[in-house]
Formats: C-alpha cells, structure tokens, sequence
C-alpha cells in the first residue's frame, strides 16, 4: 500500500510495487514525481527525513537535511545589518540534501535500479504534469513568489498568471537533470555541472555558496526519539527536527481523558491548544541543529516535565498567547509505504515556504529551497546561523510502534502545525478509536503566532466558548496540513490506508 498527497505519486509508488521493488524504492518514485506534481511544496533542491522500519521492526532514522555555507558566520550577518534571513534570498539556501539521502537509503535499503526509480518523474517532466485542484488553489495564491525569477516563471506560470487546474507543468530541464542524476548518481548533483549552476545562480544573487559546500553535504543516520502515548511507542526524528515537540503534546494529553466523551469538544481543543504553546515556547528556545547547541531530549520526554506542564495548564483560561518571530512555512510532502514484506517507511520531502525561495537554477530547472530562512541571526541563541549548520526543520515523519513492531507510517504536512498534527491526528486514532482515513477528515485546530487558529468545520459555537476562555480566535483561511497513514494490522494480515481530503492524494492497496 501507498498513500501520498498526489494520485500520480501514489500510482508511481504502487507500480514500483507491482515490479517487486519494496517500501524504499516505491517511496523514492513516489517523491520524485511530487516534484513535478506538487513543485511548490517539493524540489530535488530541497530536504528529506525518513523513518525506515525493516520487516514491522524497530524504526531507523535518516536525516537528509542540508548545511549553509562554510563562509555563512554569524559575524557576516550581523556586519551586514541583517536582522532575519528573508526566505526569498540566497541566504535561506542551504545545501539541498534530499538527492543525498536518496542515495544513501536506496544503496543502505532499496532494491530496483534507481534509473528505474526517476523514470515516471522524467516521463512527467518531458510530457507535461496536469495541474490537481488544490495544487492549482496554492498556485493561486503563491505565484508572485516566483515571478521575478525568470527560469523559475516561465516554468511554473503561463504568461506571467498562476497555472490553472488541468494545465501542465513542464520542465525538461528537470529532465535531462534526472536523467542526469539516474545515469551518473549522487555525485552528479553535487559536483560538475549540475552543482555549478546552482553555486552560480546562488553567487549571482549574494549567496556565499561554494562547490566545496556541495561536495560536502552527506545524510546521517540517527537513533529515533520515543516515548509512550495509549499502550504505543511514537518514534520521531530527533533535533535538528521538531519531533520531540510532538511528543511533548502527546506527554502532556497523556495525563487528560481527552477520548470521545471524556470532554466536550471546546474542552478538548482547549487542551490540545495549551499543550502545543507549552511545547513550542521550549522548542523556540531551546532546539537546533544539536551539533552547535546540544540539548538533552530526555528532559522533556520525562513524564514529570509532562506533569509539570499540566500543573500550569488551567481548563478556564486560556495562558498568554505566544508570537513567534520565525516565518510561517506549509511546503511539504508527506509519502507512506509498506510493502510486500512489511517494510514499513515515512517519508518527508521539502522547500520549506511555497516555492521554496523562488530561485531556480537556470540549467537544470532545480527549485530551491529556503529552509534557512528559520536561522536566526543573534549570538547565542541555538538555532543561530553558523557554518555547515544545520537550521530547525519542521518536517517530521512518524512512526507507530506497538509491542516492539511498526504498526503506522504516518505524517502531517504544514511547517509549524506538524508536530501538533501529529498529536491531534494519533489521539484521533488512540483515544477515539478511528482508522487513518477518518482521523485525517477530524476538524483541526492550532494555536499558533497569538492566536487559536479554527477550520471552518469547528462550529461557531465552540468557537465562542474558546473566546471566553480567553483565546483570541481566527479562521484558518487554508486547510490546516494533510495527513497520510497507513495501519499495519499483524493479527488479520491487514493494511488500511487513509490520505487527507485536504490535499489531492489518495492511498491505494493491492
């Protein structure tokens, strides 16, 4: 089975399967067309994250994001006047690590020729990738961020408008670039002319990237986080990622009967409101890349921390809200597999903002990213830029273990919401008793930069009640993220499958 956001990149994925390649193969078809289906929210120029479960054991971690420049110091920044790192410049570009960890995992676990593997997202690229609805909803409201690049607009716009559902997105410089990188390998973006155009384009504009910064970039695997929630084990990516927030919220909910009927629905949310700014003060203050800023994640997974964040939540009043200072970023695209075996992977690929940082490479039609725009520049402060620096993802993937076996490759799209997603769409599952499907249609909440966002699915009603607990309330004017899962059910031999009605994507079985 596969789910993903986008029907092409979930058939990709199960033709992969058909052909007797497993979970990792399918999973890399899978994210290579996402860059032609969804180019907004994904780019061979941006990052990746896996949760890798061989057989329905214990998960693996890769993390496949990239580092800023050798010559990015602090020092630099602050001589120059910067305040932040504008998304929308070279300086949010790190180098793009997903095409590494690609490699990395499928000579560590894949089985079909990666050849193979690209040649669904070159066909795409050739020939044209329709335009899905809610592709083209974002286009319409984030095209602006690539019109001033010339590469970039010609590409991914029609005569200066946003492309419309139906449409086609072609780019044969991406093309020939796969191509490229299927026949010669991972070097081939990296060094040679591949890399050269990006450094180029990047120098061009003020960027302080070398070819030395390229050739250096490498995944690493690390030991997932975990911690208990309902009789499971959530496993996550450790710092630099954001996962640990998400079982922050699931330590604190914990202590709560938050099940159907053990609250009313304000109360609920409520909660679920009060744990996410609690997790996300400590995460704004205290998580980076753990090579510059090393952090002790036990602290916060110990359920005393847990209980003593309960002990300032209070049910009636809503705490101060919080403004956070980084930009908003929802541009990601979340893939889940299980194959014949068991084999089990969550998979994350990203730009970071909508169309990354709206460069493209000239050559070879790579979108890049603009991950580093969450750096700050301020001295001592650990998410602070700083050479071969890692910045603070936001991009999580998930991995549900029962009784020592993968039970559920899950994930949530949309930059900050995702670790609360995470929380929301488990406890939709766990404490309600729903299968994927139907916890990805639950109505969201989030409370975030000051305020408690609502879909528009939440009655008004509740909306009223949370105002009198003191939240101040906003309408979510998008959908929050978009959840895929898959459900591996060991005693009927069973996989259920469920992807978000918010996003075009479908999970498909055979």
């Amino acid at each position: 089975m596969a789910a993903t956001s986008h029907p092409l990149a979930t058939l990709a994925a199960i033709e992969v399967l058909r052909r007797g390649g497993n979970a990792v193969d399918a999973a890399i078809a899978a994210a290579a067309v996402l860059c032609l289906a969804e180019p907004h929210m994904t780019s061979i120029g941006g990052d990746c994250f896996v949760l890798y479960s061989p057989a329905g054991g214990l998960p693996i971690a890769l993390n496949g994001s990239g580092r800023t420049p050798a010559a990015a110091t602090l020092d630099w920044y602050l001589e120059r006047g910067f305040t932040a790192i504008d998304e929308r410049t070279p300086h949010a570009v790190t180098v793009p690590g997903c095409i590494d960890a690609w490699f990395r995992l499928h000579a560590d676990h894949g089985s079909r020729d990666m050849a193979e593997l690209l040649q669904p997202a070159i066909d795409l690229a050739e020939a044209g990738c329709p335009v899905a609805p809610r592709v083209a909803f974002d286009f319409a409201g984030s095209s602006r961020q690539i019109a001033e690049d010339a590469v970039a607009s010609r590409i991914l716009m029609k005569n200066g408008a946003p492309l419309l559902c139906g449409d086609r997105v072609i780019n044969p410089l991406l093309a020939e670039t796969l191509r490229r990188i299927a026949r010669e390998g991972r070097d081939a973006f990296y060094e040679g002319p591949i890399a050269e155009d990006m450094v180029t384009r990047l120098r061009s504009l003020g960027g302080l990237h070398s070819l030395d910064d390229f050739a250096a970039q490498r995944s690493v695997y690390e030991t997932p986080i975990a911690s208990p929630y309902r009789g499971h084990d959530v496993y996550e990516c450790p710092p630099n990622g954001q996962g640990v927030v998400a079982l922050m919220i699931l330590g604190t909910l914990g202590g709560y009967d938050v099940a159907a009927g053990g609250l009313s629905e304000p109360e609920r949310i409520h909660l679920f409101a009060e744990a996410t700014k609690a997790a996300y003060r400590t995460r704004d203050a205290a998580i980076g890349d753990p090579s510059g800023a090393p952090a002790d994640v036990s602290q916060w997974l110990n359920p005393v921390y847990a209980a003593s964040v309960r002990a300032r939540i209070r049910v009636d009043v809503a705490s101060e809200a919080v403004d956070w200072d980084e930009p908003e970023h929802k541009d990601t695209v979340y893939i889940a597999v299980v194959d014949r075996d068991g084999n089990a992977i969550s998979f994350i690929n990203s730009l970071f903002a909508e169309f990354g940082s709206g460069i493209m490479a000239p050559r070879s039609g790579i979108l890049l990213h603009s991950r580093g725009s969450i750096f700050r520049v301020l001295p001592g402060h650990p998410n602070a830029i700083a050479p071969r620096k890692r910045p603070l993802h936001t991009i999580i993937p998930g991995m549900l273990v029962k009784d020592g076996r993968a039970v559920m490759p899950f994930g949530v799209m949309g930059g900050h919401y995702q670790a609360s997603g995470h929380a929301q769409f488990l406890s939709a599952m766990l404490d309600d008793g729903l299968d994927p499907q139907q916890a990805s249609e639950v109505p969201r909440s989030f409370a975030f930069g000051g305020t408690l966002q609502l879909e528009k699915t939440i009655p008004n009603e509740v909306a009223a009640d949370l105002a009198r607990r003191g939240h101040r309330i906003e309408r979510a004017v998008k959908p929050l993220g978009g959840s895929q899962a898959i459900f591996i059910d060991h005693a009927r031999g069973l996989l259920v499958g469920g992807s978000d009605p918010r996003k075009d994507g479908i999970a498909l079985g055979y």
